[in-house]
Parts: C-alpha cells; sequence; structure tokens
C-alpha cells in the first residue's frame, strides 16, 4: 500500500511538473514571437534557447490554436540585395495573430483618464482620452464612469468586449493589489478607491491594478531588457513622486502592491506638508509643488492643493535659476540633497545596477546634480555607491500605458495564453 502511494504521488507530482515546464516554454514562445516577429523555427530555438523538437511541437500547437499564424518567407529589395539567392524550400516565417485576443489600459491621473486598446501583438488600436473630475467622483459613481469609457473605446473599434483578455488600471498614489483598491491618491477626494471588483463585474472581464511608477519600469524592461533587468530603479519626479522597482528581474510589488513608496518615505519628522496628509516626507521638498510653494515664499505647513504650478510656472523657476537667481538655486540644490539622500537609501538597501531619473522635473536635473551628488557622497561609502550608475531619461506621458500594455501581455502569457483551453476563450465566433 504504502509503495504504491508513493508511487502515485511521484507520477502525480511529475505530471505537474511536466505541466508547468510545459506551459512555460509556451509563455516563452509567445513572448518571443512579440519581440521579434517575424520569426522562423531555428531562430526562435536560439531567442529561447528550446530544443527543435520543442519549438516544433510548441509552434504547431499554437498554430493549431489561431494563435500563431505561418507564412512563406518574404525577403523585400533590399534584403534580396544583401543576401545571396536561397536554395529549396522557402522558410516558414511566425507570427502572432493579432487577432487572439485584446487588452485594454486605463491610466488614471487627477481629472483625467486616459485609454489604450491594444492587439494580442502589443501594437496600439487607439488611445482616447476623457476629462474626468476625478476629485468629485465618489466609490460608487466612479467604477461605473471607467465601465462605460472601457466600454466605449472597444465598441468605437468594432471589437467584441468578450474578446478582451484583461483590463490594467494604473493610478497614481498607495495601492493595494489584495483588495483591488487605490488606497489615496490625489486624484480623489475620497480613500479605498475600490477598482478591480467594481469593474470585474460590471465588464465581466479580469482587472488588475498597479501603481503608475511601476508602470514605467515595466515599460522600461520591455524596450531594453539588456540595459534595464535585474535590479534597477526608476524615479519619477513631477506632480508626485513615485518609483518603481525591478528585483531579481522581476517587477517588485511588495506584499499589497504599494512597494517602492519612495516619495513617501519621511525626509525629517514633523516637516513640510505632503500632499498625501503627513509631515516631511520626501515628496513634500522635491515634487513639483514644493519648488513653487518654496519659490513664493509661503510656508511649509501651505497645502500643497493651494500651490499646484503651471508648467510654464515652473519653466520660469528654472530659467531664474539657470540665470543665476540665488534663490532659486539654493531651493534646486536643497531639493536636489533630499533626492540624494533618498537614493543613498534605496542604494543601500536593494543595490540597483541602475537608477532611471524621469518625469517632468528632470529638465531641471542640472539644477539638482550637485546637491544630489554631495548627499549620496556623504551618505553612502564608496563601496555601496559605485557599482550603481544613475541616468536620466526624458519624461515621455505614454510610458505609463506602455508598462500597462507590456504587463498585462507578459502575465497573460505566463497565466492564460500558456493554457489552451484557456487561450481559445477569447476566439469569438
Amino acid at each position: 500500500m504504502t509503495v504504491r502511494g508513493d508511487g502515485s504521488r511521484r507520477a502525480s507530482v511529475g505530471k505537474a511538473d511536466s505541466d508547468h515546464v510545459r506551459r512555460q516554454n509556451r509563455s516563452l514562445v509567445l513572448s518571443a514571437l512579440r519581440r521579434r516577429e517575424p520569426i522562423a523555427r531555428v531562430d526562435l530555438g536560439a531567442e529561447t534557447h528550446l530544443s527543435p523538437a520543442t519549438i516544433t511541437a510548441i509552434t504547431a500547437d499554437l498554430i493549431a490554436e489561431g494563435l500563431v499564424e505561418a507564412s512563406d518567407d518574404e525577403v523585400d529589395s533590399g534584403e534580396a540585395q544583401a543576401e545571396p539567392v536561397r536554395r529549396g524550400r522557402p522558410r516558414v516565417m511566425l507570427r502572432l495573430d493579432p487577432t487572439a485576443g485584446y487588452v485594454l489600459a486605463a491610466k488614471i491621473s487627477r481629472d483625467s483618464v486616459v485609454l489604450q486598446l491594444a492587439d494580442f501583438d502589443g501594437r496600439l488600436i487607439d488611445r482616447q482620452e476623457a476629462i474626468v473630475p476625478t476629485f468629485e467622483e465618489t466609490r460608487d459613481s466612479f467604477p461605473v464612469k471607467l465601465a462605460d469609457l472601457l466600454g466605449r473605446i472597444v465598441a468605437d473599434n468594432g471589437i467584441d468586449f468578450r474578446q478582451v483578455a484583461e483590463i490594467a488600471i494604473g493610478a497614481q498614489g498607495f495601492v493595494d493589489t489584495n483588495t483591488g483598491s487605490v488606497m489615496w491618491s490625489p486624484a480623489f477626494n475620497v480613500r479605498d478607491m475600490r477598482l478591480v471588483e467594481p469593474l470585474r463585474v460590471l465588464t465581466g472581464r479580469n482587472c488588475i491594478l498597479s501603481n503608475d511608477a511601476n508602470m514605467i519600469a515595466q515599460a522600461l524592461h520591455e524596450a531594453n531588457p539588456d540595459i534595464y533587468s535585474g535590479t534597477f530603479a526608476v524615479i519619477f519626479v513631477d506632480q508626485g513622486v513615485g518609483a518603481g522597482l525591478f528585483v531579481g528581474d522581476r517587477l517588485h510589488h511588495g506584499a499589497a502592491g504599494s512597494a517602492a513608496e519612495f516619495g513617501h518615505m519621511n525626509h525629517l519628522p514633523d516637516g513640510a506638508l505632503c500632499q498625501c496628509g503627513r509631515r516631511g516626507c520626501l515628496e513634500a521638498y522635491i515634487a513639483d509643488y514644493a519648488i513653487h510653494r518654496q519659490a513664493l515664499g509661503l510656508p511649509e505647513d501651505a497645502p500643497p492643493l493651494s500651490v499646484r504650478p503651471t508648467q510654464g510656472e515652473l519653466i520660469a523657476h528654472e530659467a531664474a535659476a539657470y540665470a543665476g537667481d540665488e534663490t532659486m538655486r539654493a531651493i534646486y540644490h536643497r531639493a536636489g540633497e533630499t533626492l540624494g539622500y533618498g537614493l543613498a537609501r534605496l542604494m543601500a538597501l536593494i543595490n540597483p545596477s541602475r537608477i532611471v531619473l524621469t518625469g517632468g522635473s528632470v529638465r531641471a536635473y542640472p539644477l539638482f546634480e550637485t546637491g544630489l551628488k554631495t548627499a549620496i557622497e556623504a551618505a553612502l561609502v564608496e563601496d555601496l555607491r559605485r557599482s550603481t550608475v544613475i541616468e536620466t531619461l526624458p519624461w515621455q506621458t505614454d510610458m505609463i500605458m506602455t508598462g500597462l500594455i507590456s504587463y498585462m501581455l507578459t502575465r497573460l502569457d505566463r497565466e492564460v495564453f500558456s493554457n489552451p483551453a484557456e487561450a481559445r476563450r477569447f476566439r469569438i465566433g
């Protein structure tokens, strides 16, 4: 009895392991196709490091399921002149079927919702932006309004909503991925804005929620994994201050999705008032409203919502500092020091290979730079700081949306489309 029981258990574990490997390999193939299509099977094997037999078996299944399309190799005139003529049968080139499923991304910020619809290939189909007075919305009204906007962009493009595989929401502030709630955001006047479950009920689609800064890190990793991989951090400095972390080559969310709230680490106890309601946060010294509050000579407890600067005002502050205004230069120097001390803690904690500074405020990096470097040198021994590269990246507003779409497709490849039965759910007709 015992022997049979052990044998049965080993067989069960072996089957589970085999199923896991098979699904993992399918996920690798799907992701590689999205990065490199059209691609021949031999090149797909080199990209994924899977054996020719495994590639043949997986791609045959994917073609039969309608996830992948196969066509004869077509060489354009430029390539034909550069390469020798091939003899024999043409290579079969593989590409994803873009209609195999669709994903929807929504980015929520103060008084604005940006939506994007993308196909299975990751290509953008449509982008829409709606002016929504988010600060006036309630827990009951906002999910309904967001569901209506999502339904509209899908309908406008003649797509059956049942073909949408997933909806991803990116929001400023503190998010709880366990409850699917925005616990606090400068976009809302209420706390604990539940989004995931109401949207799942209203749309019938699976929904996920993420902090918007995390999605910037995801977008960089997807665009250039050779540079942005392993352990690296993105620091976003703009109207607020956020961060996205990759740790061990995976996006790091933390226990509830609120990891890397860099801007809300305490810098000075009982210090300047932050828009989160607490005092002394890093953000309260380096965000746009913090610079503007100091430039106007207002007290540190002046409410952030009362000193929201325009783009023109921020550019004027920067111009004054660049022109030699000592008061403004000192404000930016102190902001750089604050940022530098925050980065030093991050470097000591996770030892990132790279820290990327982005957001609208990177325009002023030359004004921050001296203070930032001085603070890092004062806070860390050379052994802890020499392995980290700090770079700036001009802000592109669609990076968050790109990250949301990339994150969904990567997750779906791994958890949904790696299962043949699940993958068929989004084929209509």
